[in-house]
């Protein structure tokens, strides 16, 4: 047998395999994990590639996961389990709060954390703020389990830069999301995770009793280092109560983080949960409820090792990255 590889230069590699005299020929994305790893899909077909002003993005139609979105070579979303990302980012926040009706979304493009959002009965008026209208156009466009949420009277889209917009707003919000891509060095976002951003601009935009939380990246045992313990660390400086929680997502092929923070407590048990869930969302979460929150949030003795001894806090100067870069980085190489 031999492997014949032949890369387009985006991650996506044609691997025609011989067998004698049976030749298969197969497209396969291959996402470089690290430096020794990598993991790879295969493939149905290859539905766009391009690049924005900010990020190189690529949809894909995978054998595995289905449609997969690809932002600077890293999966962000596909097609058969987003629901446990962005369920396990959205609904801990607006449940932990007593009545949410104000929410602010930083990133969220693709719109499944509108979608989360606008869900919840008490919801009035969510803004979604992405800085790039390419990849917004591009997933109002193909991705159809979102085209409903977009079109919601509730939601008010801008394209801008979440630090900016949040800055000029008059208005407070119940909830703050950060539905950001991950850290990537000469990517668009690293800056708002940083403490100054936190506490300068997160805090004072919200409401007394208010909630933020933000996808933290990669929580597993072997991959909680590169940024999820400083992030979890850096909002320990800003906020008085600090939860962080974490899932399994078979498309990442990791466990991936979130992080939850306000300065009231967050007291609802299991129990009371399942109780708001019933009463507030419209529909039925297919991943989360009461018991997997308080599961997620039970985090393994190696990882909450990890978390209490973390003592770098996350600023621009001292920025901590997860493996790979972004197309800025790229640009100025």
């Amino acid at each position: 047998m031999a492997d014949i590889p032949h890369t387009n230069g985006n991650g996506i590699h044609t691997m025609a395999r011989e067998f004698g005299e049976d030749r298969r020929k197969c497209c396969w994305y291959e996402e470089e994990i690290e430096q020794d790893l990598r993991m790879c899909y295969a493939l149905k077909s290859i539905l766009h590639t391009g690049a924005s002003n900010y990020q190189d993005i690529t949809l894909l139609d995978t054998r595995p996961f289905g449609k997969a979105l690809i932002i600077d070579g890293k999966l962000q979303s596909a097609e058969i389990d987003e629901f446990i990302y962005h369920e396990c980012l959205v609904h801990p926040a607006l449940l932990h709060h007593p009545n949410p009706k104000s929410v602010f979304i930083m990133g969220g493009g693709e719109g499944s954390t509108a979608r989360e959002i606008l869900k919840h009965k008490s919801v009035e008026f969510v803004v979604m703020c992405d800085i790039d209208e390419e990849v917004v156009d591009f997933c109002k466009s193909h991705l159809l389990v979102n085209q409903e949420a977009f079109m919601d009277s509730r939601l008010q889209l801008i394209i801008n830069d979440a630090k900016a917009e949040l800055e000029k707003r008059e208005e407070l919000f119940d909830v703050i999301i950060g539905d950001l891509a991950d850290p990537l060095e000469g990517g668009p976002c690293y800056q708002l995770y940083t403490k100054s951003f936190y506490e300068s601009i997160v805090k004072p935009g919200l409401n007394e009793g208010g909630i933020f939380v933000t996808q933290a990246g990669p929580a597993g045992v072997l991959t909680h280092t590169e940024v999820f313990s400083c992030i979890y660390n850096t909002l320990k400086q800003v906020f008085k109560y600090v939860v962080p929680y974490s899932a399994h997502i078979p498309s990442y092929a990791d466990t991936w983080g979130w992080i939850i923070a306000s300065d009231e407590p967050f007291t609802a048990n299991a129990e009371e949960l399942d109780k708001r869930s019933k009463q507030r969302i419209n529909g039925e979460n297919r991943y989360l409820d009461g018991k997997t929150f308080s599961s997620a949030s039970m985090l393994s003795k190696i990882v909450r090792k990890s978390l209490a001894k973390e003592t770098q806090v996350y600023t621009e100067e001292s920025a901590k990255f997860i493996y790979g870069h972004g197309a800025g980085h790229n640009n100025h190489a």
